[in-house]
């Protein structure tokens, strides 16, 4: 088995435990950061099997403000490549997948506004 190495920063619904077990099979350590230069809107959920795992039919998506004022606090953790993959698959086509820099300086993938 090939261990985590991989960098994502979650601001929602990824943070809550019965979201992880059901993208993952494990529950996350992460480190507490956060993303500079983006604010949350709110985001209404089609998918029935994402409202169904997170319990919620209106999520958060960051969108780029390019102030660099605004700030999303989250967690950031590190996931396996299979796990990146899962949580492609646990968001919906609104989110988008980019790298960015955090405020402690660490690049990390994070789901944002298309």
């Amino acid at each position: 088995m090939r261990l985590p190495t991989i960098a994502l920063f979650s601001y929602g619904t990824l943070q809550q435990p019965e979201v992880q077990r059901a993208t993952y099979g494990r529950l996350l350590d992460g480190e507490p950061d956060a993303l500079i230069g983006y604010r949350l809107v709110a985001l209404e959920i089609s998918d029935p099997e994402v409202v169904r795992i997170s319990g919620k039919a209106v999520h958060t998506i960051a969108k780029a403000s390019g102030n660099p004022a605004d700030r999303i606090a989250g967690m950031l953790f590190v996931l396996s490549e299979a796990e990146l993959e899962a949580t492609d698959a646990y968001e919906v086509d609104a989110y988008a997948r980019v790298e960015a820099v955090l405020e402690s300086g660490r690049t990390a993938w994070v789901y944002v506004s298309v």
